[in-house]
């Protein structure tokens, strides 16, 4: 099997980097909302604050990874002026059209929001390390920024999944 170049950055724009930015959400939410004072006298804690800085880092690294390929590598094959690219064969189509001035429009405006968001949320905890056992407002705070990040992401994520089905950048 090869794949084109397209193909292979599509890939590592879509795969690689959501495969990492999901698991770094899915660990650093865990992380983040077990954390309580409870824990203060648990053996391990400390490993635990370290999963949980590894997490939200690979997140934040990974969201950045996304963006900067999707704006700079494969956006713009999408924008392309060629008659064949992903943009003209939207935008040719009355029906489709939709995807590319609302959907396109929204979702390279929005996905910038996602990395911003889970730096923020990273270098909160990272700063705190175990503190933010005892800093419950802190803690709340990169919780809400994680999400966030998250649901900007998806936003972003979805419409990219569905522009790409129907018009996909060959």
């Amino acid at each position: 099997m090869t794949l084109t170049n397209r193909e292979f950055w599509t890939l590592v724009h879509g795969m690689v980097f959501g495969v990492v930015f999901l698991l770094g959400f899915a660990g650093g939410l865990e992380g983040l909302y077990s954390l309580r004072p409870q824990l203060l006298t648990a053996k391990g804690v400390r490993d635990r604050v370290l999963r949980l800085k590894a997490g939200v880092v690979a997140m934040a690294v990974a969201a950045w990874g996304t963006v900067i390929t999707g704006t700079w590598i494969i956006y713009p094959w999408y924008r392309s002026k060629d008659p064949e690219s992903a943009k003209s064969i939207l935008t040719a189509d009355p029906a489709t059209e939709q995807w590319h001035s609302f959907g396109m429009e929204w979702k390279e405006h929005i996905a910038w929001i996602s990395p911003i968001l889970a730096t923020v949320a990273a270098f909160i905890v990272v700063y705190y390390g175990v503190r933010l056992i005892k800093h419950e407002r802190a803690r709340n705070a990169a919780l809400v920024l994680f999400v966030l990040a998250f649901a900007f992401a998806a936003v972003a994520g979805g419409l990219g999944a569905l522009i790409t089905k129907t018009s996909p950048v060959l």
